[in-house]
């Protein structure tokens, strides 16, 4: 069976252009349920959560490395650490963890 990469993106195209479309059509005034209105505006927070945590966890050498550095990255940024210290400090742990010898 012979696979047409161009079949694939063209299905990949109009699924992802009816995602976009769909609720423009469906959905002309606007929306003044207070529970859908902040359910939409914490869906691209979750969405990048949910692509970045299996990352962040299979992207270290130990998965202990990586838990710790989920950790302190979550102090960090709740006591209003930027993101760029975030990153910066949650990559320092993960190195740091695994130069020890028993992780």
């Amino acid at each position: 069976m012979e696979h047409n990469i161009y079949i694939y993106m063209l299905i990949m195209a109009v699924v992802t252009y009816l995602i976009r479309v769909i609720p423009l059509t469906l959905i002309r005034k606007e929306i003044k349920s207070t529970f859908i209105r902040s359910f939409l505006y914490y869906v691209p927070y979750i969405t990048l959560a949910v692509m970045t945590f299996p990352a962040m966890i299979q992207a270290a050498d130990s998965p202990i490395a990586a838990g710790i550095a989920f950790v302190i990255a979550i102090a960090l940024a709740w006591f209003g650490a930027s993101l760029f210290q975030v990153a910066v400090l949650a990559c320092l742990v993960v190195f740091l963890i695994e130069l020890l010898p028993f992780i």
